[in-house]
Formats: C-alpha cells, structure tokens, sequence
C-alpha cells in the first residue's frame, strides 16, 4: 500500500494577510485538520517563488484515506471554517498525490 499525501495551495490576494494567516494556520487550521483528517502526519510551507502561495500537506497510510477526504464530512468543515474566517481573501486547490518513492540521504551513504 503506497501513501499518499493531500496537498492544499492557497494563494493569498494580499501580501499584508500573510502574517494574520500564518498565526491562524498555525495555532487554528493546522491542528484542527490534521486532527478531523486523521492524517498521520501534517506540515506546511511558504513558496520561496511567489511569497502569496503557503502549502499544507497532510500524510497518509493509503491513497484510499486520501481519497476518501475529499468527500468528506472532515473536510467540509474544514472548507467551512476557512471559508469564514478568509472569505474571498484567499483561493485554494486541492491535490492528491501518491508517493512512489522515497529515499533518504542517509540511505545513500
């Protein structure tokens, strides 16, 4: 069984939000949906290329838990809450990827 990893853009409209969002991603959103997806793991990350774009990715045992986020109940609250809180201030996607590969450094040695 392969995992898989939910992978969350959003793209501020404004630079000035971006502090606001990051404190709120972190201490509210974060938490929040590692904890409804079940997700093993979560993280999050700002684009170097373009300082409007933030990722959060959540880790999961199978593409199938993956999956079966999108649909549901979990991540429409988490839609709903986000959606409150930014409004239109901020857009996102959605993607599902599956891990093929992985290798450490520390294997290469």
């Amino acid at each position: 069984m392969a995992t898989a990893v939910l992978i969350v853009r959003a793209r501020l409209n404004k630079l000035s939000d971006r502090r606001k969002f990051d404190d709120w991603y972190r201490t509210e959103h974060l938490p929040s949906a590692l904890k409804a997806f079940r997700a093993q793991r979560a993280w999050r990350c700002w684009s170097r290329a373009n300082p409007l774009v933030h990722l959060a990715l959540y880790e999961f045992a199978s593409v199938e838990e993956a999956e079966a986020i999108i649909d549901s109940e979990a991540l429409a609250g988490q839609i709903a809450a986000f959606d409150d809180y930014w409004g239109t201030e901020v857009t996102r996607t959605r993607e599902i990827v599956e891990v093929v590969e992985e290798l450490s450094g520390r294997s290469l040695l």
